[in-house]
């Protein structure tokens, strides 16, 4: 199970607290970004996380939760980051936006907000790298954990294995030691508060690794 620790619940010396986290065995740091307008909350610009992550060398995993997909995407897609997630519901031309984020050489990721219906993803399956399923609304940090996401994962994994289909399937959203088990068949979990308010980082995010995957 890869771990991608969310910053996004970092209140104080948050600068201080991103290097401290880079120093752990988290594959990614994820990077909440948030317009005010998708979503109800505003994170940081391009050039405010820039400025957070100077020195991180840990692979970024970039979470859009934005209207204006293209000017964000022209700004993240410097960071040279792993993935790049966007909102089915955000947007109407997915596979526009699929194309463009794959010409430039970076793995694309499709998400879903909790109300979503599943099977809309279906149509571009074959096409995307990540599919990352909200186990909260987002927006915020901090959520407790919606149960219907367990059966998003193992429809998910259902059809991958029927299509032999590549994705890989992340689960994002009141992730902690607890309710990881509950999405075991994920390959990925990102996880902010249950990290970034514990005494010690490390133990936390290798809590969260289930050693069957």
């Amino acid at each position: 199970m890869k771990v991608s620790v969310s910053i996004l619940s970092l209140e104080q010396n948050i600068r201080k607290e991103v290097n401290k986290l880079a120093q752990t065995s988290a594959d990614y740091m994820h990077l909440d970004i948030m317009d005010k307008e998708f979503v109800k909350n505003r994170s940081w610009n391009y050039k405010e996380i820039k400025l957070l992550l100077k020195g991180v060398k840990k692979p970024y995993d970039v979470h859009l939760m934005v209207c204006d997909l293209k000017s964000y995407i022209d700004d993240f897609k410097k960071l040279k980051p792993e993935f790049i997630t966007f909102h089915l519901e955000a947007i109407d031309d997915i596979d526009f936006y699929i194309n463009y984020i794959k010409k430039l050489k970076i793995k694309v990721g499709l998400s879903i907000k909790p109300d979503t219906d599943i099977t809309k993803l279906l149509p571009y399956l074959d096409k995307i790298d990540l599919v990352l399923v909200m186990s909260v609304h987002p927006g915020f940090g901090g959520q407790k954990f919606i149960d219907e996401s367990i059966f998003k994962v193992e429809y998910l994994t259902q059809v991958r294995m029927d299509n032999d289909y590549n994705f890989m399937i992340s689960v994002d959203g009141g992730v902690d030691d607890v309710t990881v088990r509950r999405v075991a068949e994920a390959d990925m979990v990102v996880s902010g508060s249950y990290i970034t308010s514990s005494d010690n980082y490390e133990e936390a995010i290798e809590s969260l690794r289930l050693k069957n995957n």
